[in-house]
Order: C-alpha cells, then sequence, then structure tokens
C-alpha cells in the first residue's frame, strides 16, 4: 500500500484512505456498510458479487431506480463491481491474484464457506502477511452459536433489544425500524480494519478482524445492560422515554409529536420556563431526577398536558430560545429535506452508469485535509470485472476462457442509459 502523496498543487487524492485496495466478498447490509465506509474514504474497493445471480440485494424490490434496485444503489456506491463465481477453479484464481496487491479482504459468507474454498484466513496469511482480513458472521468465530447463520432480526431477540423497545413493558416485542445490528456491526469491521492497518503501518504483519451482528447489536444497550447489571432487573418498554433520565422524551402537540430533552436539572428548570409551569420545579415528586424517574408516569401526564395546548413550531420556538434540546419528529422524506440535512452534506447526487444522477446518503465523516466524496454510483452487475482483471495481468484471452468457464461474468458494452424521474 503506498500512502496517499500531495500532488503538485499541494492537494491530498480524495479521501484518507486513498491508496488502500480492498477486496469485498460481501452481501446485503452489515458487509457492504463496512466496504461502503471504507469506499467513501477513499478506498479502492473491488466489489464481487456471485455469480450469476449478484448480491441478494438486487434482488429487493420494490423500489427500484431505472434498471437497478434501491437497496443495491444505497450500499454500494464508490465500489467497482466484479462477477465470480467462487465454486469454479477459475474464479478462485482470480480472486487470489487480486489478493497479491490487496491490503484488505472483507468477507461475510456463512461458516465454514471461505475455508471450504481455500480463502480462509489460515489458507491466506500464509502467503500474505500483511493482509488484513475482516470477517463478520452472525455469532462470531468462537462460542456454542459459531456455526449459527444469523440475521438483524435474530440479534436484535438475542441482545435484548427487542424486550425494551415499545410503547410499554406490557406489549409484544417489537424490532428497531433500522437494520441496527448490520449497520453497528459494519461501522465496528470498519473501526477494526483501520485499527489493524495503525498496526501494520507499525509493524508491517496483517491480522484477522472478526465482529458479529450479535455483538454489534449488545453494544447498543449500553443503559440497559449497566441498568440489569446493577440492579438484576431487565429494563422494559419504555415507550420514547430514557430508562435514566427524564424528561427526556417525545410529547405530542397540538398539531404533531415533538421531543424534547429536559434531561438534566438545568435543562428541566428551562423546559418548565418554556411551557409557563414553573410550579413543577417544586412539586416534591420531581425536585430531582431520581424523583421524575419514579414517578415518570405522573411527570408525563403533567408534561402531556402542557404540550397539547399548542402548536409544535410554538413550542420548538420557545424551548429553542431557551436552550433546551427538542426536535420534530419527521418522516424519512422530511429528514432528507432538512436544512441540517442538505448543509452537512448527507444528500448528496452521483451519477450512474445506466441510472444517470441518483441521490444518496453522505458520507457522515468530516475530513480538514483529506475530505471523502461519493464519487461514483454503485455498479451494474459485472461492470468492471475485465477492467479489473486487466489490471492484474489477465491477458484478452485469459479473460475470455474465464468466461467461458463461466468463472466471471462481465456487464454488455453500451447498456442502455434510463433518465431517472
Amino acid at each position: 500500500m503506498i500512502p496517499p502523496v500531495r500532488t503538485d498543487k499541494g492537494e491530498y487524492p480524495v479521501g484518507p484512505l486513498s491508496g488502500l485496495k480492498v477486496v469485498d466478498l460481501t452481501h446485503v447490509m452489515a458487509g457492504p456498510t463496512c466496504t461502503l465506509m471504507l469506499a467513501d474514504m477513499g478506498a479502492d474497493v473491488i466489489k464481487i458479487e456471485k455469480s450469476p445471480n449478484g448480491d441478494d440485494s438486487r434482488h429487493m424490490i420494490p423500489p427500484k431506480v431505472g434498471d437497478e434496485t434501491a437497496a443495491f444503489l444505497m450500499m454500494n456506491r464508490n465500489k467497482r463491481g466484479m462477477a465470480i463465481d467462487l465454486k469454479k477453479p477459475g474464479g478462485t484464481r482470480v480472486v487470489r491474484r487480486l489478493l497479491q496487491t490487496a491490503d484488505v479482504l472483507v468477507e461475510n459468507f456463512a461458516p465454514g464457506v471461505m475455508e471450504r474454498l481455500g480463502l480462509g484466513y489460515e489458507d491466506l496469511r500464509k502467503e500474505h502477511p500483511a493482509l488484513i482480513y475482516c470477517s463478520l458472521s452472525g455469532f462470531g468465530r468462537t462460542g456454542p452459536y459459531r456455526h449459527r447463520r444469523g440475521f438483524d432480526l435474530i440479534a436484535q431477540a438475542m441482545s435484548g433489544i427487542m424486550s425494551f423497545t415499545g410503547e410499554g413493558p406490557q406489549g409484544a416485542p417489537v424490532k428497531c425500524g433500522a437494520p441496527l445490528s448490520d449497520i453497528t456491526a459494519g461501522i465496528l469491521a470498519a473501526m477494526g480494519i483501520l485499527a489493524a492497518y495503525a498496526h501494520r503501518l507499525k509493524t508491517g504483519e496483517g491480522q484477522w478482524v472478526e465482529t458479529s451482528l450479535y455483538e454489534a447489536a449488545l453494544v447498543q444497550t449500553y443503559w440497559q445492560s449497566a441498568i440489569a447489571l446493577a440492579t438484576g432487573v431487565a429494563p422494559r418498554a419504555m415507550g420514547s422515554a430514557h430508562p435514566l433520565n427524564a424528561p427526556y422524551q417525545a410529547f405530542e402537540a397540538s398539531d404533531g409529536w415533538i421531543v424534547v430533552g429536559g434531561a438534566n436539572h438545568r435543562n428541566w428548570l428551562r423546559m418548565l420556563d418554556a411551557i409557563g409551569a414553573p410550579e413543577l420545579a417544586e412539586d416534591a415528586r420531581f425536585r430531582d431526577n431520581a424523583g421524575r424517574m419514579a414517578n415518570l408516569k405522573a411527570l408525563e401526564a403533567e408534561l402531556a398536558a402542557h404540550f397539547r395546548t399548542r402548536t409544535a413550531v410554538h413550542w420548538l420556538r420557545a424551548l429553542e430560545e431557551r436552550g433546551v434540546p427538542c426536535g420534530p419528529v419527521c418522516d424519512m422524506l422530511q429528514a432528507l429535506a432538512d436544512p441540517q440535512t442538505i448543509a452537512r452534506e448527507m444528500l448528496v447526487e452521483v451519477e450512474h452508469s445506466t441510472a444517470g444522477p441518483v441521490q444518496t446518503l453522505g458520507l457522515p465523516v468530516k475530513f480538514s485535509k483529506t475530505p471523502g466524496k461519493v464519487r461514483k454510483g454503485a455498479p451494474i452487475f459485472g461492470e468492471h470485472t475485465r477492467e479489473i482483471l486487466r489490471e492484474h495481468g489477465f491477458g484478452d484471452e485469459e479473460i475470455a476462457a474465464l468466461e467461458t468457464e463461466g468463472a466471471v461474468a462481465a456487464s454488455s458494452p453500451g447498456a442502455k442509459r434510463e433518465k431517472v424521474a
């Protein structure tokens, strides 16, 4: 790996990971989240899809943008794409050739698959001792559940998250709407890769980095785990309320919902001033956080009666003027159109080779010297297969032979461009 070098104009290549080469053998969500983070920060991510069907997210429809699924477009921008059948000898031969110059391999196959293909960590580290090899799985590579397959739903259930999510303690178990463990596992994996890369820069040696959906879900339970470990009592669902601070939840105004963070004494008093209820500060039930938590239902009833009297805009203005953390409860379209979303470049437009301009989420980490960027759209199936093979020394006859064998697939040139509505 060659570190980024300043150009004659004093500029750095796009992203702090410019020059890092990643072979991406992941699919659907957790692994693609990891490699998406790396790609957005400048890494050259070569996404290898299974042939002939491609990443499962290519089949998550509706919706579609042009001929591509919205799910695949979201998770695979900034990556170059190849289609390889790893069950064919030529397929594994191609991957091994790519690894000769790769810094990182990321995979999230079912347990044992990579070993059967001869691409397990122990197989590869002998040939590539500097390789950073990252695995994501349902439950990790050790422990009694290491052979189980996992999904976000399973991780949320087994980690305890579904037991304390929902409107109240007597309700049915509820899954968090976002794929919490998938996205968290991807971010943890990217963090682990970068930590391993820092170690390699100092020592020259690679290592195996691994995490799981189960662990990713567990780390989302810091507050609830703290309560359970301290008290021996498992926390239950509290709606939008906080298990340790009050008031810190959603309230219904006359025309919609807002959230208010009056979660320390100063903000509590400021909130009471904003809603015109200073008498509650002297109520013995609510004088401190412990009292407010012990009498949460009564507190909610008192505050709800005030908030229902005026509009959301009125309360948000009054709360903001006094420095109380607050905000509207937005739907997804409202959140994406929010001026803060736009100002932070979290909604960007990128050019896709067949679908044209496509909107996607931006890079959530900002760098003053080496800013990352969403540079290009997700690849169509096999879009860069021939390009990458040629970069790695395969001649046209070899490439044709690999295609004939079915070891690789390449997109047809001159695919029809469809305009996004």
